[in-house]
């Protein structure tokens, strides 16, 4: 069994008299990469930051290797737990080594020079992080996601037990919000250390996270591993909007559209699943043919893949691209 590293018991987060979000209790083990979720509004940042004590919470505690944060100094703190939050942090004409030199900051005296082991765990951060051809040039000419890279390297410099980071995959595009989980959770698994990260990647969190919290309006927090609260329907009523539907076999939000006609559909497989998909989106709802079905579509894999359309048992057309088949199909029914 895994020993648990961060401890949060009861907590009620908030601004000054303003409650976002009480009774919340979690645990984090050692070695795991955790995903907070939630909507917009519920109070994610909120708690990212009171777990971080940046802000103070409004009762609970929170516990880090059993010791309660709010009774530790900002060193003692910075030992503890290393930060990446979503602003863009700017650092004047600063290389890559630079920046992650900042992280032994808590373990360098007060003109912050770095002795020889702190240089080699800066030079293993940044190679870890898989930016050594970067180490020596300035933040500015970085890709936003070798910059999310480099910060992260800083954490991992900073050689804390926790890391947190705040939507750390905001501002990347697909391949590199990619990236950033695989890094993460490949830091998790090789080091030890948790990480905590929120995020609005779901589709990447069940498939790459140990363990999900999922943050309601007002509270709790449900916990536990994506496949279990899969099993739960937890993410149905969480994330349930008028028009989206959380499909729990797929792990993925489908639209929903208005229907105004069916079509029957002879035939199955990834072309059908195309097939339904198109045609939804124009407000028509397809299902299987059956025998009394007058009009219908057929998808025919003879060689290549082509689809006919019968219309009173006679075949009206034929097309090999779903666009042309479904505009055909459209006119039909005026």
């Amino acid at each position: 069994m895994k020993s648990d590293l961060l401890q949060v018991k009861d907590l009620a987060i908030g601004y000054g008299s303003k409650l976002v979000a009480d009774k919340l209790s979690a645990n984090i083990p050692s070695g795991e990469l955790i995903c907070l979720l939630g909507s917009n509004g519920t109070g994610k940042s909120t708690l990212i930051r009171s777990i971080c004590a940046f802000q103070p919470i409004l009762s609970g505690s929170v516990c880090v290797n059993q010791l309660e944060l709010q009774n530790l100094n900002s060193r003692e703190l910075s030992k503890l737990i290393a930060v990446v939050l979503t602003d863009r942090v700017v650092v004047p004409n600063a290389t890559v080594a630079e920046l992650v030199g900042y992280g032994r900051s808590p373990y360098t005296g007060m003109l912050g020079r770095l002795n020889a082991e702190d240089r080699m765990i800066v030079e293993n951060a940044i190679e870890e992080c898989g930016i050594a051809h970067k180490k020596d040039h300035p933040l500015s000419s970085l890709s936003d996601g070798e910059r999310q890279k480099a910060f992260i390297a800083k954490a991992l410099a900073q050689d804390t037990p926790l890391i947190i980071l705040d939507e750390p995959t905001a501002f990347l595009d697909l391949p590199a919000r990619v990236e950033i989980m695989q890094l993460l959770r490949n830091i998790a698994n090789s080091s030890g250390k948790s990480i905590l990260m929120s995020t609005h990647d779901l589709d990447l969190a069940l498939q790459l996270s140990d363990r999900l919290w999922l943050l309601q309006q007002g509270g709790p927090l449900i916990t536990g591993s994506p496949e279990d609260l899969l099993l739960q329907n937890a993410f149905q009523s969480m994330f349930q909007h008028k028009g989206i539907e959380f499909d729990n076999k797929t792990g993925l939000f489908t639209v929903t559209h208005s229907q105004h006609a069916n079509m029957a559909v002879k035939g199955h497989g990834f072309e059908y699943v195309l097939l339904r998909r198109a045609f939804a989106r124009n407000g028509i709802k397809t299902m299987s043919k059956k025998e009394e079905d007058a009009s219908w579509l057929e998808i025919c894999k003879n060689g290549s893949v082509h689809f006919k359309y019968y219309k009173d048992g006679i075949c009206m057309g034929q097309e090999e691209s779903i666009e042309d088949l479904v505009q055909l199909t459209l006119k039909s029914f005026q």
